[in-house]
């Protein structure tokens, strides 16, 4: 069976919403996990999603900032909101794939969102950066005690770990997102718990790959100063399965785009 996850930080679902149906379109993924939907779950356009051929949705969402979403062919079971730092704030959301998806029947799909940490990478002028150390730490802490079984995590980690996941290492060392604290915390809680990360898994070092860039650049793709800061990571259990994985980095170029990509993983169970 072929299985395919995308996962996409749209930067609101409500206004890019035509971009989703056009990816959905084009890629056809099996499960599509959105980040940074910005709406509260009473806003959330849910039929209009589920018309695109995705009936199966599951979402946490708050008004203005954050949110997740998972969109599926396959059935989903079991929906679970996780919460960080005592926040109730929308940046985890998982499911089972149900029990009539054949070989993919039982695989728990994670979908986060890890604050971006502001632009100082000093916990004590920043309060935001050490909200997003302390959340790593709680993720890393969860990762080494998940249940046991098939799992995908997807997501805006909001961290290019490897120096190749830059477009320059020596420039970003000291900017957020590409600091050794940051970068050593997400292989630490990625390594302990066993995830491979299947982007580097197919496609290693020192081959670049970026999933962002930003809004701030002008021209965009002649500057490509990109960053790697979308992940898609599987247990040990799905490494052999891997079989590729897309970065759509066309859709950055789209009419009023997100500044991030998605990424897509193929696996053959």
């Amino acid at each position: 069976m072929r299985l395919t996850v995308s996962t996409w930080n749209i930067n609101s679902v409500r206004l890019r919403i035509d971009l989703v149906r056009r990816f959905l379109d084009e890629a056809k993924p099996d499960l599509l996990c959105l980040q940074e939907t910005k709406c509260p779950d009473d806003r959330f356009p849910l039929k209009e999603l589920q018309g695109f051929g995705y009936p199966h949705v599951v979402f946490a969402g708050q008004k203005g900032y954050n949110g997740v979403a998972i969109l599926s062919r396959l059935p989903l079971v079991t929906r679970e909101v996780m919460s960080f730092c005592e926040r109730q704030d929308a940046r985890h959301i998982s499911a089972l794939i149900g029990p009539e998806a054949g070989p993919a029947a039982g695989i728990a799909i994670h979908d986060f969102y890890v604050p971006a940490g502001g632009d100082v990478p000093d916990v004590t002028l920043n309060e935001k950066f050490a909200h997003k150390l302390a959340f790593m730490d709680e993720l890393r802490a969860w990762g080494g005690r998940r249940p046991a079984g098939p799992a995908i995590l997807v997501g805006d980690l909001n961290v290019a770990p490897l120096e190749h996941d830059v477009w320059s290492h020596k420039q970003l060392l000291d900017v957020v997102s590409h600091t050794p604290i940051e970068t050593e915390r997400l292989e630490s809680l990625r390594g302990e718990a066993g995830w491979i990360d299947t982007m580097r898994h197919l496609r290693p070092p020192p081959e670049k790959i970026f999933t962002w860039w930003s809004y701030r650049s002008p021209d965009w793709a002649a500057a490509d100063k990109g960053r790697r800061l979308d992940h898609i990571w599987v247990t040990p259990d799905l490494a052999d399965t891997v079989k590729s994985v897309t970065v759509a980095r066309h859709t950055r170029g789209w009419e009023k785009p997100s500044d991030h990509i998605p990424v897509t993983v193929e696996l053959e169970l």
